[in-house]
C-alpha cells in the first residue's frame, strides 16, 4: 500500500482548483501534456469527495465520529484516458467497504468523464455552462482549453463517418440546406450545410452525410449525389426535396430512375404568399382536400375547384398549377407512402435539432461545425434506437404494388 505524498496533495489541490491558470501551453503538444497533468488530480478531487460522503466526515475532520471505519492511505494505480495513461492515487478505508464512483474498483478507463462531456456538447451547451456542470457534479471545473481539446478527438470519429460506406438502396432520402455562421479571415458569413437523411430499406433513419458550402446551388447538389454513390449507394426510389432550382435535374442524372417529390409544405408556403392572413385557414383547408383526397380522379376535382375558389389570388394558383406534376404523382402510391413522400419534416426536425446547437453565434472554423453537428447526430441516433419509422410495413406493402419498384427493392433486399 502507497502513501500519498504531501507535496504531490498540494499541488493536485493547486490543479484542481486553477486547473490550467498554472499552465501557459504554446502549442498543441503542450496542450495535451497540461490537461493530462491536471486530469490526475482533479480525479483524485473526485475520489476524496466521494470518500468523504461514504465515512461522513472529511479528512480534517478531528471531532467525534459516527463509525469506526477510517481512512486507510491510498492505493496507486494508472487509469487510460484519450489524453493517455494517468497516474492516480484512490483513497482506502480500513474495512474496504469504499466502492468508489468515479474510478470504480477493477476499472482502469476514465474516459467516462470525457464521454460526459461529448454528450454536454452535442446538447448544445456552451464550454462555460459544461464547466459549470463538472464542477456542481464533481467538485472541480475544466477550462474551454480542457473541453476543446476533449471534443476534438471526435473530429477523426467524425471524418471516418463522414466517408463510411453507405448502403446500395434507399427508398426514400430527403434533401435540405441550413445556414451556419462561420468566421472566415476577417467576415462572419452564413455557409451552407447541406444534409441528407435516408431511409433504408428496414425503415430506419440514417443521416448521409454532412457537407459545407459557401452557398447552395444545384451544382453543390449534384456533386453530393455524386459523393454519395461514391460511397456505395447505387439506387434510390424517392428524393422529397424543396424548390431548389436545379436540384431535380441534378438528382436524375446521378440517379436516372429517382421520383422527385416537392415538399407540398413548401408549396402551401410558396403559395400563402399571395393570400391575406384572415384568408389563410380557409385556403390551407382546402389544400388539404387535394392532396389528402383518397384518389387522383377525387383529387383533381378538389383541384378545379380550389381553382375556381381562389381564382382572384392568381399567383397562389399559378404555384400549384406549376407544380401539379407533384401532387398528381403522389397518386401513383398508396396513402402511407404518400405521407412519407409529400412532405420533408423527417429532415426538417433534423435541421431543428441542429439549429438548437448552432444558434448561439458565428463558429470560428469549419471544424467547429463539423464537431458539434456530429455530436448532435450521435445523440439523434440514440433517440432513434435503430427502430423503423412508424407504419413501415404498410409502406413496404404498398410499394410493393409497384411491380418496378418491387424489383428493385428485391434486388438489395437482404434474407
Amino acid at each position: 500500500m502507497a502513501r500519498r505524498k504531501n507535496r504531490g496533495n498540494e499541488k493536485g489541490q493547486a490543479i484542481a482548483k486553477l486547473i490550467m491558470e498554472q499552465y501557459q501551453p504554446q502549442n498543441k503538444e503542450e496542450m495535451q501534456d497540461a490537461i493530462k497533468d491536471v486530469f490526475g488530480p482533479m480525479l483524485e478531487a473526485m475520489l476524496q469527495g466521494e470518500m468523504d460522503n461514504h465515512l461522513g466526515y472529511t479528512s480534517n475532520d478531528h471531532g467525534s465520529k459516527d463509525t469506526d471505519n477510517r481512512r486507510n492511505g491510498y492505493i496507486d494505480k494508472t487509469v487510460r484516458s484519450s489524453f493517455g495513461e494517468i497516474p492516480v492515487s484512490v483513497p482506502r478505508d480500513r474495512d474496504g467497504s469504499f466502492e468508489p464512483q468515479a474510478i470504480p474498483k477493477r476499472s482502469k478507463d476514465i474516459t467516462g468523464i470525457e464521454d460526459k462531456v461529448l454528450s454536454m456538447y452535442g446538447r448544445g451547451m456552451s464550454q462555460r455552462d459544461i464547466s459549470s456542470t463538472i464542477e456542481d457534479i464533481y467538485g472541480f471545473s475544466l477550462s474551454a482549453e480542457s473541453i476543446s481539446n476533449i471534443t476534438d478527438r471526435v473530429l477523426e470519429e467524425a471524418e471516418v463517418w463522414q466517408n463510411r460506406p453507405l448502403k446500395p438502396f434507399y427508398p426514400f432520402i430527403f434533401v435540405d440546406c441550413l445556414y451556419v455562421p462561420i468566421r472566415q479571415e476577417y467576415e462572419t458569413k452564413n455557409c451552407a450545410i447541406y444534409v441528407i437523411l435516408g431511409y433504408d430499406l428496414d425503415g430506419i433513419k440514417d443521416i448521409l452525410g454532412l457537407w459545407i458550402s459557401d452557398t447552395e446551388g444545384k451544382h453543390n447538389w449534384m456533386q453530393i449525389f455524386d459523393e454519395i454513390k461514391t460511397r456505395g449507394v447505387e439506387d434510390v426510389a424517392f428524393i422529397s426535396m424543396d424548390g431548389v432550382s436545379g436540384l431535380e435535374e441534378g438528382a436524375k442524372a446521378i440517379f436516372p430512375q429517382v421520383v422527385v417529390q416537392r415538399c407540398i409544405v413548401h408549396l402551401i408556403r410558396n403559395s400563402i404568399k399571395y393570400i391575406p392572413s384572415k384568408d389563410y385557414k380557409g385556403f390551407t383547408a382546402q389544400l388539404k382536400k387535394i392532396y389528402g383526397a383518397v384518389n387522383l380522379k377525387a383529387a383533381i376535382a378538389e383541384f378545379d375547384r380550389f381553382k375556381d375558389a381562389w381564382k382572384h389570388y392568381p399567383g397562389a394558383v399559378a404555384v400549384w398549377e406549376r407544380n401539379w406534376i407533384h401532387v398528381e404523382q403522389l397518386f401513383n402510391y398508396g396513402s402511407a407512402v404518400r405521407r412519407v413522400m409529400y412532405t420533408t419534416n423527417a429532415i426538417e426536425s433534423v435541421n431543428s435539432s441542429f439549429r438548437k446547437v448552432t444558434r448561439k453565434g458565428a463558429f470560428p472554423h469549419e471544424n467547429a461545425v463539423r464537431k458539434i453537428l456530429y455530436l448532435r447526430i450521435l445523440e439523434l441516433y440514440k433517440k432513434w434506437q435503430g427502430h423503423p419509422i412508424m407504419r413501415w410495413s404498410m409502406v413496404r406493402n404498398q410499394l410493393a404494388i409497384d411491380g418496378k419498384i418491387q424489383e428493385r427493392m428485391l434486388k438489395y433486399e437482404q434474407f
